[in-house]
């Protein structure tokens, strides 16, 4: 298995490496950088037959889904004081 690469695809430069996990002994993430974006990912745990081919295909197609969901704009939040106001019944008279 490879511990670290670097690929191109499109115009961006993606850099790879496998970290061990700091939480679980044993288990390992791929994380990856991409040129242009200061965030650094870590979406997929090593696994039994990963290759460069495997792990590119995953990690570009990730990507792609993060650019996309970023372009989408933001849902709606409703804020607690903005929801409407129960209406009030006066109290019942005496005839």
């Amino acid at each position: 298995m490879v511990k670290s690469f670097q690929f191109e695809d499109g115009a961006r430069t993606y850099t790879c490496t496998l970290e061990p996990s700091r939480t679980a002994k044993g288990q390992a993430w791929w994380w990856f950088g991409v040129s242009g974006d200061a965030q650094r990912y870590a979406p997929f745990m090593s696994a039994t037959g990963d290759t460069q081919t495997t792990v590119r295909t995953r990690i570009v197609e990730y990507y792609n889904n993060v650019l996309v969901r970023r372009a989408m704009p933001p849902a709606p939040r409703h804020h607690w004081s903005g929801r409407p106001k129960a209406a009030v019944t006066p109290p019942p008279t005496e005839a």
